[in-house]
């Protein structure tokens, strides 16, 4: 059941019945005391006490907004406070207790916080003193607590605010110093880390959280601290300006980094601009376009398999899938992405409300991102939106490190399947001693990209004795990898191009794979892919991933180029490209290489230059 398969999601009141229609699902799965939700019986890393109070909290992301904004449909408020009443309560079975240094508690307090500060009539003023009392001293704990150095001190923030709003005990001198912290993460052009520079990621927790957070500071507290609100604007209008290359012309975001199951989270940060009254058109943007990056991304979820039968959101991105979850994931995980309607806040006369959906402008083929060391490229007639990068270093892997992340084809993870079936390995060179156990560029020393060419540059080191540097030059609807692979081992290789959903391999004359000595191509009806190896060394072929491991779709197929390497040093060239269903891959006009003494020259197939390195001045 797809609670959003009726809805157009093209007016503020469709959004409305949008956020009401997605909580209904949950009403059935919470518990007798209200205070707890659990659609399932899976798991996450931490207890089931906050697990369950991420079920009851995180809803609260769209139905705080739409109360705010003064729409009464939702009829469920007085379950709520009863539901919160005894989650705060220590004499009560369904108390959330006590939130410890780190605690997964801190994150879902900061839901209650955002509704303290925006519809306190309905999360506060109805409360017995004696509940409104539980409530702080709960609260008040994210004041005592170790909480990770990243977006997590906004929880503390938010915490805070909400206390303060309505007046009850709150420590504004911490939270000064939190934003403080907070503020040291800043980059430059708009981005954040998402903690230390050079620690953390460039990822999607910047638009949904670094940035989000600091807009509704910026909107409840900005009266009261202009300077730190005028900061958070500033900034986020100029983000704002480099995350619409993250977005396809049809509402897809880039699949990439953790946390992808919160699927429409990727609307929130627009939804915060119009929320904070951010002046976007300083920064080239206009409220219209706006409101088309939101309200395309939040149809193009709704278009997606991913509700349970019973309508309930899933773990997964594009289709239900636990492999590509995080540890972190519990059941209601994925009701994060209703921080998207935080501009039902707004009424109805606001710019954003008023404004008419347009089209993205001022997007480039090409577009250089730094903080995040990608390419991201823009291709119409392949019907391609992808970005080429040089890796970030996480725990998270694969969601970091490979080569390319596409909106159409995804990416896969590995799983404990043996084999490079099951080494995650599409846009990636993965490398095996045994010829059974794989690894790829999951961690990155080094790495840059510089807008002549453009040119991606990342060193890998895989083993200790092996280092492998990577040149990334988009030609699209190709791109040309470049390797240095140095081994003091015997080594097997296989490098995947873009994965792409077998469905319609049941019909022959549906699809088709071409495995010519020194290249594999595939085509099936969501797409074409392809690698050639330019240097002509490797063999081509088409491996199946193990099932679940792509974002995009539960069955893929990889071209590949496989050989095997004895210690030295080996440089491996290929071209990659991709097109989405019946547009051109231009799989005929190849790029191009010229090997010269110790020079490698890269051309398209129009003789234009891509690259020029020399060898010998290669770790240069």
């Amino acid at each position: 059941m797809n609670p959003l398969a009726d809805n157009p999601l093209e007016t503020r009141s469709d959004a409305q019945r949008a956020v009401v229609d997605l909580f209904d699902p949950l009403e059935t799965h919470f518990s007798p005391g209200r205070a707890r939700m659990k659609p399932d019986a899976r798991g996450a890393h931490f207890p089931d006490a906050a697990a369950e109070l991420e079920g009851f909290s995180r809803p609260l992301w769209g139905l705080v907004p739409l109360a705010a904004g003064g729409d009464d449909a939702f009829d469920g408020w007085s379950s709520y406070r009863t539901g919160l009443a005894n989650g705060v309560d220590p004499d009560h079975p369904e108390y959330w207790g006590e939130a410890p240094d780190h605690s997964q508690k801190h994150v879902e307090m900061a839901a209650i916080g955002l509704g303290l500060a925006l519809a306190p009539e309905e999360l506060w003023d109805p409360l017995e003193p004696s509940t409104r009392e539980n409530l702080v001293e709960w609260l008040s704990q994210i004041n005592d607590a170790s909480l990770y150095g990243c977006n997590w001190l906004f929880f503390r923030v938010v915490v805070n605010l909400g206390l303060r709003e309505v007046g009850a005990d709150h420590d504004w001198g911490l939270t000064q110093e939190t934003l403080d912290e907070l503020e040291s993460y800043y980059l430059e052009g708009g981005w954040y880390a998402d903690g230390p520079a050079g620690e953390r990621p460039c990822d999607y927790y910047i638009p949904w959280a670094m940035h989000f957070y600091g807009l509704v500071y910026a909107a409840v507290a900005g009266d009261d601290d202009p300077e730190r609100a005028a900061r958070f604007r500033d900034r986020a209008a100029q983000f704002a300006a480099e995350h619409r290359h993250w977005f396809a012309e049809d509402g897809a975001g880039l699949p990439y980094g953790r946390s992808l199951t919160y699927r429409f989270a990727q609307a929130a940060f627009w939804g915060a601009l119009a929320f904070a009254d951010v002046d976007v058109e300083e920064h080239g943007l206009s409220w219209g376009e706006i409101r088309g990056l939101w309200f395309r991304n939040l149809r193009w979820w709704a278009d997606q398999s991913i509700f349970t039968d019973g309508g309930v959101l899933s773990i997964g991105y594009r289709y239900p899938s636990l492999k590509v979850s995080e540890p972190y994931n519990s059941p209601s995980s994925p009701y994060w992405g209703m921080k998207a309607f935080v501009p039902l806040a707004l009424p109805e006369d606001h710019p954003f409300w008023q404004a008419d959906e347009q089209p993205l402008t001022g997007t480039a083929e090409l577009t250089v991102q730094e903080e995040p060391t990608m390419v991201i490229c823009r291709d119409e007639e392949a019907g391609h939106h992808y970005a080429l990068t040089a890796g970030q270093n996480s725990h998270y892997l694969e969601k970091y490190t490979k080569f390319a992340y596409s909106t159409q084809f995804g990416f896969s993870v590995r799983s404990r399947a043996p084999g490079i079936g099951g080494a995650g390995h599409d846009s990636s060179l993965a490398l095996s001693a045994d010829g059974s156990t794989y690894r790829s560029r999951l961690s990155v020393t080094d790495s840059s990209v510089s807008a002549e060419g453009p040119t991606l540059r990342s060193r890998w080191d895989p083993w200790d004795d092996v280092t492998v540097e990577t040149w990334l030059v988009p030609a699209s609807p190709w791109h040309v990898r470049l390797h240095q692979l140095s081994t003091d081992r015997h080594l097997h290789s296989a490098e995947g191009g873009f994965p792409v959903d077998k469905t319609g391999d049941d019909r022959p004359d549906r699809h088709s794979h071409e495995e010519r000595g020194g290249s594999a191509l595939v085509r099936y009806p969501a797409g074409t892919s392809g690698l050639c190896d330019l240097e002509g060394h490797r063999e081509g072929s088409v491996i199946t991933q193990d099932p679940n491991t792509n974002l995009v779709a539960p069955r893929t197929v990889v071209p590949t180029l496989t050989a095997s390497h004895d210690p030295g040093t080996h440089w491996l060239v290929s071209g990659v490209t991709a097109a989405t269903a019946d547009r051109d891959a231009a799989w005929d006009r190849p790029p191009r290489l010229t090997i010269d003494d110790d020079l490698f020259v890269v051309t398209d197939a129009d003789g234009d230059e891509l690259l020029r390195l020399s060898r010998s001045d290669s770790d240069r």
